[in-house]
């Protein structure tokens, strides 16, 4: 559904406050020679708070941004944010996954820039309430959209034992997953998990000493259920294709991801894009072969080390990019 940028609230210290985008300016320098354009268009596929669309807003005076985001709580925050900038904007409550059909709903078929901002963000692990975090107690929730169904202790309560072990293992990469998987099932037969304090006691007490000394013993499992509850790499396998078909010619995609999953997905779609599919042997490229995609970075770029001590948050972060070519029929 569409949002209103006419909120007359005004932006509160702690919207700001809770909010540091990670590598601004380099996301800022990759997507300026597509954003330069005139009547340019960028979505923020990862609305978030807004802090990187704010700046994209400010330095480019001619960009109307389309914002996507499950949140309704960030998009209230990133609507009272963004006022100032008035009809330049559209905000969406969506999956990311639902681009195409976002601006088929805007009546907009091509884009001069794509930013994906991956993973959990800074509103949902700081509000203890949502139960994203292993090291404060709440409710077992985690959901990115509070308006779906699915919750970790819905997950927890009815996933069989080898349903939780292979989430474990595929999106915790968790090597006590039979382990964790058969507590869980043996636990639930007494009264369900509902807050994360319980969990985490489950966890520590399933874990050996030796194992715990390599990190909170909880860290993956949580990660796991996250990913698993919003469906997160199934979205993003479908929404990164997407983006790319959204683009115009000259058009960027910038993309910061934080867990080797996410990553994997992002690089296995842009460097297929980026290469030629013409056969081998073959003695002329046709056109018809050629890249569809441009590689802006080699390999995945790491935040500065002066950017990780003035926001930890940037330490795991990979940014990928590419500039489209080509149209492909």
């Amino acid at each position: 559904m569409g949002i209103s940028a006419k909120d007359p609230s005004p932006v509160t210290m702690a919207d700001n406050a809770i909010h540091t985008p990670v590598m601004l300016e380099r996301t800022v320098e990759l997507l300026a020679p597509a954003l330069e354009r005139e009547r340019a268009v960028l979505v923020d596929a990862t609305l978030g708070m807004a802090g990187h669309a704010e700046a994209f807003l400010e330095r480019f005076p001619g960009l109307t941004l389309v914002g996507i985001d499950r949140d309704t709580d960030a998009l209230a925050i990133a609507q009272r944010r963004l006022a100032p900038f008035g009809d330049r904007i559209h905000l969406v409550h969506a999956v990311y996954d639902e681009f195409a059909r976002v601006l088929a709903d805007l009546g907009i078929p091509r884009v001069s820039g794509v930013l994906f901002d991956l993973g959990v963000s800074s509103l949902q692990l700081d509000r203890t309430e949502r139960g994203f975090s292993y090291s404060q107690d709440a409710p077992l929730d985690m959901r990115m959209d509070a308006t779906g169904e699915r919750t970790a202790a819905h997950i927890l309560a009815t996933y069989s034992e080898s349903e939780l072990r292979r989430i474990f293992y595929e999106y915790g990469d968790e090597k006590l997953a039979p382990r964790y998987a058969s507590r869980i099932v043996q636990r639930r037969q007494e009264r369900p998990l509902e807050t994360s304090a319980e969990l985490v006691e489950l966890i520590i007490a399933a874990t050996p000493a030796a194992a715990q000394r390599a990190g909170h013993p909880a860290k993956r499992v949580f990660q796991a259920l996250r990913i698993e509850v919003n469906e997160e790499l199934a979205v993003l396998e479908r929404a990164i294709p997407a983006a790319v078909d959204a683009l115009e010619v000259g058009g960027r995609i910038v993309v910061l991801a934080y867990q080797s999953l996410e990553d994997r997905i992002v690089k296995r779609v842009l460097q297929a894009r980026a290469a030629s599919t013409a056969p081998r042997g073959l003695p002329v490229e046709l056109p018809e072969h050629r890249p569809e995609l441009k590689l802006l970075v080699r390999g995945a770029e790491l935040a500065t080390d002066e950017e990780k001590a003035a926001n930890p948050r940037a330490t795991p972060v990979r940014l990928r990019a590419a500039e489209k070519l080509r149209e492909v029929a």
